[in-house]
């Protein structure tokens, strides 16, 4: 068993975060996003893992490496241009050996991926598409099954009548390497709308697996990616390491950092200062009577003395002036300077 993570697109959705940090090794819990995938995979004993990639490849290679780092062995393919989700499996297909494990490379989860794998060899089936079940399924596509989970069709935003299922398209597939032949070389092409229709025509072996309480999120939006970080600060999701919670760093003596919060090394955190339910990247100073709080900041931030940062992310090498006030739902971009006293914020 091997896998591909589709890791090509641009991230536009996580903008201004993704301008000059490529979305698969975007920092969560101070590790690069892929690294969650990588993970999940690990537990199922799947170290044979093909990266797929678009959008600035050379910085992901540079990160990832060949995997030897993370317990697992690194391939990648780079798109001469976008293939769609099923052309990228298509251009990959030189790699491709054995039935493989596809994620799209945006969703944490932590998925007993051994169950999958097991009920995909018992059906003796060509492709298992992992379903999540939501509370609101009119805004999504959903995914129908019959009783005994075989996929009967795909319902792209229902109307209220049509609504039979909450189950919709979990981003992650097990497919065996004959569904290659149906993939037209060289095209853009997906599966949602190109292939997984034509295994239904052609009466594949087509299975849906349904996991029960099982953590799934698509990190594509500022809103998502700070959920993510809430929840494993919290520790909601199983199976995701978040490595040390407290690197090396100097903090006075009485500034206050809460049991949730994740501060990485060399960073400086003055007296009074404040850090609740937070992630500080690597280099990261704070100043005298600082608050920070339900907040992502990435490498070599600065935060002024006295200002207050809530329920936001700031990106690497910025500076919040004092007193500054950054409100929730506020995002900025690499090495963006607030002046001091500014006040910003929205909702996400």
């Amino acid at each position: 068993m091997q896998a591909l993570i589709l890791a090509g697109g641009k991230g536009t959705r996580l903008r201004p975060l993704t301008v000059y940090t490529p979305k698969p090794i975007v920092p969560v819990c101070n590790r690069p996003f892929l690294l969650c995938q990588i993970d999940t995979l690990r537990r199922a004993g799947i170290t044979n893992i093909t990266l797929s990639l678009s959008y600035q490849p050379l910085k992901i290679e540079q990160q990832l490496g060949d995997g030897s780092d993370f317990g697992v062995r690194l391939s990648y393919t780079v798109e001469p241009q976008p293939m769609g989700t099923a052309g990228a499996y298509k251009f990959a297909e030189d790699l491709i050996r054995e039935p493989t494990v596809v994620f799209n490379g945006d969703i944490v989860t932590d998925l007993d991926l051994e169950a999958v794998l097991r009920e995909h060899d018992r059906r003796k089936a060509a492709a298992t598409i992992v379903l999540a079940p939501v509370e609101n399924p009119s805004a999504y596509g959903l995914v129908e099954t019959d009783g005994d989970g075989r996929v009967l069709r795909f319902l792209e935003k229902p109307k209220a009548d049509e609504i039979k299922v909450n189950t919709i398209n979990a981003g992650t597939y097990v497919l065996d390497p004959r569904v290659l032949d149906y993939i037209p070389a060289g095209e853009n092409y997906s599966f949602e709308y190109g292939l997984f229709p034509d295994l239904l025509l052609r009466e594949e072996a087509f299975y849906a697996h349904v996991p029960t309480d099982t953590y799934w999120i698509d990190i594509g939006t500022p809103a998502r990616y700070l959920q993510v970080h809430r929840d494993l600060l919290a520790g909601r999701v199983r199976g995701i390491e978040t490595g040390r919670r407290l690197g090396d760093f100097d903090s006075a003596t009485a500034a206050e950092i809460d049991d949730l919060s994740m501060i990485a090394n060399g960073c400086v955190i003055k007296p009074g200062a404040q850090i609740v339910n937070s992630v500080l990247g690597e280099g990261c100073h704070v100043e005298e009577k600082a608050y920070v709080e339900n907040s992502v900041l990435w490498p070599h931030t600065r935060v002024g003395t006295g200002a207050s940062i809530s329920g936001a992310i700031i990106g690497r090498g910025c500076h919040v002036g004092r007193s500054a006030q950054v409100g929730a739902g506020s995002v900025l971009g690499d090495k963006t300077s607030l002046t001091d006293y500014t006040q910003t914020g929205g909702a996400l």
